[in-house]
């Protein structure tokens, strides 16, 4: 059995608060605690989700949560992995239960985001492929999820509508959600009357940047048992996988492909191969699915996600939103929580709230945005330089 529990969940509002990411990653450690009625001297290990951009105490992100909480004697890990650092924190964690390492880990992500959009570090870096895009290109986040946009337009006729639709949809998810930054409902004019970012995409078409943290306390499910948790969420999967040789497709932050003069393309997309690596390891697929939360940094990225998990096939995302399938009521509910687009992201928060999200929803304990009867639920996203991340769980 390759299950663990998920004892806990709890979160530090997103926003911009101004405070140092450590104190939102300590308040998501007690909720998740209080969550799972335990106490921190009860945590065997730590792993923190690094945030680069906060100094060294980010580099080191399990002791600075754990000295944050009290020097205690836990073994502490800190994963990088950009955008996927939260699931690489959890697979870490699960790793050290199922090795019988630990029999409780506190799993802890936080981030204190600068102002605006994402733009490359200081320096002259020429061998690093982000700080390229950035000075060469001139590719900043948002033209990057530009072209994809346009992409898709040209190649499955998406519309201007459709990136709307998945606006109004998580804004929608998102006005319910206590925790999220922006808890306004707005409408397809709302979205077409925003300022234009990166052609075609507009202001409300792309995430921000946002403050805030996430945690969960994770258990073998003998712990879980001896201690009288009852059908606890358990987590049956995680992906982690990379990009399969020869890469055709440009993927951030890269700017050239590989050739497929002499071998072809592999089956499937990175993206795609992330979520079936996961479905395969938990012995589900995409049509025993309840709900899912993937990575929206755009609108138009969500659309692409669905078809990345098997929702439906390439260039059928579009519709999907249109038939109102992955709104709260439909058949398959996508970004319950309000999606980056409602939260922002705080990066190595981001996968870990995913994972709550789930747990509340597979708990049955979402309040007005709950979906009814769910029982399995998956959580995708991707790092930088070929992190993926997906996680399945269950209830």
């Amino acid at each position: 059995m390759s299950d663990v529990a998920v004892l806990g969940a709890g979160m530090h509002p997103w926003g911009k608060w101004g405070r140092s990411f450590v104190e939102y990653g300590r308040a998501a450690a007690r909720a998740a605690l209080a969550d799972a009625a335990l106490g921190w001297p009860d945590v065997d290990s730590v792993v923190g989700a690094d945030t680069v951009r906060c100094g060294y105490p980010g580099y080191v992100a399990g002791a600075t949560f754990a000295h944050a909480l009290g020097w205690q004697g836990a073994r502490v890990t800190s994963v990088y992995a950009a955008c996927a650092s939260g699931a690489q924190a959890v697979s870490t964690a699960r790793a050290q239960i199922l090795a019988g390492l630990a029999d409780v880990v506190l799993v802890v992500g936080a981030d204190a985001a600068p102002k605006g959009f994402f733009a490359p570090a200081g320096g002259e870096r020429p061998d690093d492929p982000d700080w390229l895009r950035f000075r060469v290109l001139g590719a900043t986040n948002p033209a990057y999820f530009a072209l994809y946009a346009r992409r898709r337009m040209a190649l499955h006729g998406d519309t201007l509508d459709d990136f709307a639709r998945v606006k109004v949809k998580n804004a929608a998810a998102g006005a319910l959600n206590p925790l999220a930054r922006y808890r306004t409902a707005v409408s397809a004019e709302d979205v077409a009357a925003s300022p234009v970012v990166a052609d075609p995409l507009r202001l409300l078409d792309i995430c921000a940047t946002s403050d805030g943290g996430a945690a969960l306390v994770l258990s073998s499910m003998e712990f879980a048992r001896r201690h009288g948790y009852r059908n606890p969420v358990r987590i049956r999967a995680v992906s982690t996988v990379t990009p399969t040789y020869p890469k055709a497709l440009l993927d951030l932050p890269d700017i050239a492909t590989d050739s497929t003069a002499a071998v072809s393309p592999p089956p499937h997309t990175f993206r795609a191969a992330i979520a079936r690596a996961a479905y395969e390891e938990a012995g589900v697929g995409p049509g025993d699915l309840s709900l899912a939360e993937v990575y929206d940094l755009s609108t138009a990225l969500e659309l692409e996600w669905y078809e990345d998990i098997d929702l439906c096939g390439a260039g059928e995302g579009a519709k999907l939103v249109r038939d109102g399938v992955t709104a709260l009521g439909g058949r398959v509910p996508v970004n319950t929580s309000g999606g980056l687009g409602s939260f922002g992201e705080a990066v190595p928060a981001q996968a870990v709230a995913q994972v709550c999200e789930l747990t509340w929803q597979l708990r049955g304990t979402a309040g007005s945005r709950q979906v009814r009867g769910a029982r399995v639920g998956i959580a995708a996203n991707q790092g930088l330089f070929g992190h993926g991340s997906a996680v399945v769980a269950v209830r």
